[in-house]
C-alpha cells in the first residue's frame, strides 16, 4: 500500500507509516509506537494517558523527563512556516531572557542586602547625626587618611553620656538588645511564614538539581523572607555568613520567573535553570564569576546533566551578569568586585613559609572535621530536646549569649566582614592600627586573642548553623581560619625578626626595613585551609579565594594549603558540611565519588521478591480491581507479575492517568471491563484491555550475581530511580534509590536523625 499522503492529510503532519485501515500516520503518531520482536507494532507506553505529575517530596524520572524534552524540541523543529522558523527562536529567547533577568536580579538583591546588612550592623554601635540611615563607612565618605570622623557618633556620644562606666553600660545595652531584636525577628518570620528559608539552602538545592521535587522549597515567601531574614540575622551578630543563602535566593528568583515566563514545561530544563542561577549566587556572594562557575560544577554536579556544557555556558552568563549588575551598584564603593583585597603582599614567597603553611592547612583540615562533628552532635541534641518546640526562643536566648561574649572580645564584636578584611591587609601606618593588630610590642597578646576568638568562633558557629534562622557558613569559616593564619603570620613574623640572622631565614632581603613576612597573607591561607575541611571543595574553592582576594600571584599557597587540609580532612571522614546534612535529612541525593565494594554482590541490598508489593495480573483482573490496588499502597511503581513471569514495571500515577476516565466510563455504562498488562492473552481475547503500553520498558533488569559497584554506578551516572532483579524471565528482587542513598549513608552516625516526620 502506498505510503503516500491524502489529500485530507494534515498539512503540518508527516507521513510515516500506514496500517490495514488506510490510516495514514504522522511522526507524532508514529512515535507512540513501537516495533516488537515478531514484527509487529505495538502502542508504546507514551501514547497511552499523559506524562505523570509528581508529587511533593518524590523524585523525577529522569529518562522520561529527557525523552519529554528531546520530543519538545524536535515538535519546534519540525514545524513549518514562518510559525516554525520562529518556534525555536522564541523559545531560546525566552530562556535567555529568563537568565538575564536572574542575573540582574540577583546581583540587585545581593548589593542591598550588604548594604542593609552594614546599615544594620554599624546601627549597634552608633548613628550618623545628620542622616539615620547612613552607615558608618557612607557617613565619613570623603575624608582623608587619619581624619577623624566627627559625624559618626557612638550611642554614648549621641546621648551624651560622658561617664566611662555610664557610656559602656549604654554601648553593650544597645549592642545586645539589637543583636537580639534583629535575630528574633528573623527567627519569627522564618517559624511564621516560611519554615523553608532557615539555614543554608545549599543541601536541599544539591538534592533538587538531582531530582529531588521540592517545589515549596522555592516559593516566592521562601524568597522574600529568606531575603529579608538573611539581612536580620547576619546583622545581630550570629556567627553565620549570607554566601550559601544567596544560592537559595538566586534559586528562588529563578524559579519565580520561570513560572511568570511559563519555562516550567521541563523538570530537566527547571533544574538546568537553577543550576545556572545557583553559580550566579556564588558568583554575587564572593564577586566571583569564575568561581561561581566552578562551584556548580564541582559542588552542585552539574556535569551529571546531559549536556553539561550548555549548563556552564547559562550559568556563566548569568554569573557575569549578576556580577556587572553588583560592581554597577557597587554597594561598597570601591569600585572592585573583590571583597577582601591583599594589599601589600610581596609577589615572591620564601621556601622556609611552606613550614608553617603546612601547620595551617593541617589544622583547617583538623578543625574542619571537628566543627561539622560539632555541627552535627548539635542538630541531633536540638532535634531530640524541647528546643525544637520552641525555636524561636532559642534563637533570641542564643542571640542574647553571642552578643554578650562577642561585646567582651574586640576581633568578636565587630562583623565577620569587616574582621576577615583587616586580617587580610598587611599593616599600613597610612591607614592607622587595626585594634593594635600590628603593635610589634603586643605580639603575645594578639595571638592570644586572635586564637581565643578562632575558637569561640568555631564553638558559636557549631551551634548557630542549624537554627530556625537564614546561616550560611562560608563567612564564618573563613574568619576562623582567617584568625588563625593572622596569629601563624605574626609568629613567624616575630620569629624572623627575634633571629634574622639564622639559616632558615637566609632567604628574607638583608634590610630589616623590608618585610619578609606577610601576616595578612598567612590569614589567607588560614582561610582556604578551614574552608577545604569544612567543604571538602577543591578546585572551585582555589578560584573563589584568589578572586576574592586579589592574590594572584600567590595561587600555589593556596592550592597547596587546599590539598593538604583535605586529605586531611578525609583522614577524618570524607564527608563535607553540605554532605552531613543531607544524609541528616535524608534527602535523595547521591554522591558523585567513585563507590568502591568488597567483593559484594547486588544480593547484598536486594529486596527479595516475596518481600515485595507487586501487581499480580491474574488477580488485579478489572479496571476497579486495579484502582482499588493502588489506591491501596503508596508506592511510586510496582513490579507486575502474571503467575511467575515478570511482565514488567508500572508507574503509579501513568496507571492512575489513564485509568481513570476509563473507570468513568464503566460507572456511566454500569459495565465493569475487565484488562491485563498482559500482551498475548489481550490478543487473544480481544475483549479484556491491554494495559501492556503502560509498562515502563526503560526499566532495567540485572541479575543479583552483579557487582555492588556496577550497580551503585549506574544510579549516579544514568539518575535512575529503580532496577528490576530477574532470573529466568521471574523477578527475584528490587532496589531503588533509596536503598542507594542508604547505602552511601549509613557509615555516618546521624544518617537520617534529621529526617522529616
Amino acid at each position: 500500500m502506498s505510503s503516500e499522503p491524502t489529500e485530507h492529510a494534515d498539512e503540518h503532519s508527516t507521513p510515516w507509516f500506514s496500517t490495514d485501515n488506510d490510516h495514514i500516520y504522522s511522526v507524532e503518531e508514529a512515535e507512540t509506537y513501537e516495533l516488537l520482536g515478531d514484527g509487529s507494532l505495538a502502542q508504546s507506553a507514551k501514547g497511552l494517558g499523559p506524562r505523570p505529575s509528581y508529587k511533593e517530596r518524590s523524585t523525577i524520572d529522569w529518562l522520561l523527563e529527557e525523552g519529554a524534552e528531546r520530543e519538545r524540541w524536535r515538535a519546534l523543529h519540525t514545524r513549518r512556516g514562518l510559525r516554525g522558523a520562529l518556534a525555536p527562536i522564541l523559545d531560546s529567547a525566552r530562556m535567555w531572557f529568563v537568565i538575564f533577568l536572574t542575573g540582574i536580579g540577583i546581583g540587585t538583591a545581593g548589593a542591598w542586602l550588604d548594604v542593609l546588612v552594614k546599615w544594620l550592623g554599624d546601627l549597634k554601635e552608633g548613628r550618623c547625626t545628620y542622616g539615620f540611615f547612613y552607615n558608618q563607612v557612607a557617613c565619613c565618605s570623603g575624608l582623608d587618611p587619619g581624619e577623624i570622623c566627627t559625624e559618626w557618633q557612638s550611642w554614648s556620644q549621641y546621648l551624651h553620656v560622658s561617664s566611662i562606666l555610664g557610656s559602656s553600660i549604654l554601648q553593650s545595652f544597645v549592642y545586645i538588645a539589637l543583636s537580639i531584636m534583629f535575630a528574633g525577628s528573623a527567627a519569627i518570620l522564618v517559624v511564621t511564614y516560611a519554615p523553608y528559608a532557615f539555614h543554608t539552602g545549599i543541601p536541599e538545592i544539591k538534592a533538587i538539581l538531582k531530582g529531588y521535587i521540592f517545589d515549596t522549597f522555592l516559593s516566592p515567601w521562601t524568597l522574600l523572607i529568606k531575603a529579608l531574614g538573611l539581612a536580620l540575622a547576619v546583622a545581630s551578630g550570629l556567627s553565620l555568613g549570607k554566601e550559601g543563602p544567596l544560592v537559595h535566593v538566586a534559586c528562588c528568583m529563578a524559579y519565580l520567573l520561570a513560572k511568570v515566563f511559563r519555562l516550567n514545561h521541563s523538570e530537566v530544563q527547571k533544574r538546568k535553570l537553577l543550576a545556572a542561577a545557583a553559580s550566579a549566587g556564588v558568583s554575587v556572594a564572593f564577586g566571583s564569576p569564575l568561581g561561581g562557575v566552578l562551584f556548580g560544577l564541582e559542588e552542585l554536579d552539574t556535569f551529571s546533566f546531559s549536556n553539561e556544557s550548555e549548563v556552564m555556558w547559562r550559568g556563566f552568563v548569568t554569573s557575569v551578569i549578576a556580577a556587572m549588575s553588583l560592581q554597577y551598584i557597587d554597594p561598597f564603593g570601591t569600585s572592585k568586585l573583590v571583597l577582601f583585597q591583599v594589599t601589600g603582599v610581596s609577589d615572591t614567597w620564601r621556601a622556609f613559609e611552606l613550614i608553617p603553611w603546612f601547620m595551617l592547612a593541617a589544622v583547617g583540615g583538623l578543625l574542619g572535621s571537628l566543627l561539622i562533628r560539632l555541627n552535627a552532635a548539635a542538630a541531633v541534641y536540638r532535634r531530640n530536646s524541647m528546643l525544637h518546640d520552641w525555636p524561636v526562643l532559642e534563637v533570641v536566648g542564643f542571640a542574647a549569649i553571642t552578643a554578650a561574649v562577642s561585646y567582651l572580645v574586640v576581633f568578636l564584636r565587630v562583623q565577620s566582614s569587616e574582621l576577615v578584611a583587616q586580617l587580610f591587609q598587611e599593616c599600613d601606618p597610612a591607614k592607622g592600627d587595626y585594634h593594635g593588630l600590628c603593635n610589634p610590642t603586643a605580639l603575645w597578646e594578639n595571638v592570644f586573642l586572635l586564637i581565643l576568638t578562632a575558637m569561640t568562633k568555631v564553638l558559636l558557629t557549631a551551634w548557630t548553623f542549624g537554627m530556625m534562622v537564614p546561616a550560611g557558613i562560608f563567612l564564618p569559616t573563613i574568619a576562623i581560619g582567617a584568625c588563625l593564619g593572622r596569629a601563624m603570620g605574626l609568629l613567624t613574623q616575630g620569629l624572623q625578626r627575634a633571629h634574622p640572622e639564622a639559616w632558615i631565614f637566609s632567604a628574607c632581603p638583608p634590610d630589616p626595613t623590608i618585610p619578609c613576612v606577610s601576616p595578612g597573607f598567612y590569614a589567607v591561607i588560614g582561610a582556604s585551609a578551614m574552608l577545604g575541611g569544612v567543604t571538602r571543595m577543591t578546585i572551585s574553592l582555589v578560584v573563589i579565594l584568589f578572586e576574592l582576594t586579589g592574590a594572584l600571584s600567590h595561587v600555589l599557597p593556596i592550592m597547596i594549603s587546599v590539598v593538604v587540609s583535605k586529605w586531611v580532612g578525609d583522614a577524618l571522614g570524607k564527608d563535607g558540611i553540605y554532605s552531613v546534612w543531607i544524609a541528616m535529612r535524608q534527602y535523595p541525593w547521591l554522591p558523585p565519588d567513585e563507590y568502591r565494594d568488597q567483593g559484594q554482590t547486588a544480593a547484598q541490598i536486594v529486596k527479595p521478591a516475596e518481600s515485595l508489593v507487586v501487581i499480580q495480573d491474574e488477580q488485579q483482573g478489572s479496571f476497579k480491581d486495579l484502582d482499588a490496588f493502588l489506591r491501596k499502597h503508596g508506592y511510586h511503581g510496582y513490579p507486575v507479575v502474571r503467575g511467575e513471569k515478570l511482565l514488567g514495571y508500572v508507574v503509579t500515577e501513568k496507571a492512575k492517568g489513564y485509568i481513570e476516565p476509563l473507570l468513568a466510563e464503566d460507572a456511566t455504562s454500569g459495565v465493569e471491563r475487565r484488562c491485563t498488562f498482559s500482551k498475548e492473552l489481550a490478543a487473544s481475547q480481544p475483549e479484556i484491555a491491554d494495559l501492556s503500553g503502560l509498562l515502563d520498558d526503560t526499566v532495567l533488569q540485572l541479575r543479583k550475581e552483579v557487582p555492588l559497584q556496577l550497580v551503585v554506578n549506574m544510579f549516579q551516572k544514568m539518575n535512575l530511580r529503580h532496577v528490576l532483579f530477574s532470573q529466568g524471565g521471574m523477578l527475584t528482587g528490587l532496589v531503588t534509590k533509596t536503598d542507594i542513598v542508604w547505602l552511601l549513608t549509613q557509615h555516618f552516625p546521624h544518617t537520617g536523625a534529621l529526617a522529616d516526620d
